[in-house]
């Protein structure tokens, strides 16, 4: 992939992820030190069909979802700093997750990674999400990146 300029939407972000709607959890990514760290962004849409059921009168973007969107964030860095676009990763382990604020229609929240290792077979990351500067949830994350040419992360 050509250089990519920062801050950037959803056409980069759908270049590097291979994530398509409804489970795209990045709206933009603001900054990025490839393979290093990134701050990413999601503004939750008031519309989001899961608000129907989460909860009823009281709507709260899952923390499941809060989880989802770091690790897309993460997953992001780590892809663009191996040149390695369009592959698949998969989430094999959160430890540590602690939720702190609700995140709620109508939030942005920022999306925080710092890659922590790095290697053939695994990538870990800590992981932070805010809405204004107020901390919402934290992990520790390992991932395993399917790559076209069958390497692993």
């Amino acid at each position: 992939m050509d250089t990519i300029e920062y801050p950037c939407g959803r056409s980069v972000i759908e270049a590097v992820l291979p994530h398509r709607d409804p489970f795209v959890w990045v709206t933009r990514v603001m900054e990025c030190a490839p393979g290093d760290s990134i701050v990413a962004e999601l503004d939750v849409e008031v519309g989001l069909p899961l608000f129907v059921g989460h909860f009823p009168g009281h709507p709260v973007l899952p923390g499941v979802i809060i989880m989802e969107a770091l690790a897309q964030a993460a997953s992001f860095c780590i892809l663009v700093g191996r040149g390695a676009e369009g592959s698949v990763g998969f989430l094999t382990g959160i430890d540590r997750a602690k939720f702190r604020r609700q995140v709620q229609p109508g939030d942005t929240v920022r999306l925080e990674a710092r890659i922590v290792k790095s290697s053939s077979r695994m990538c870990v990351a800590e992981v932070e999400a805010s809405v204004e500067g107020v901390l919402c949830a934290s992990a520790t994350q390992k991932y395993v990146l399917d790559t076209p040419s069958s390497a692993r992360c």
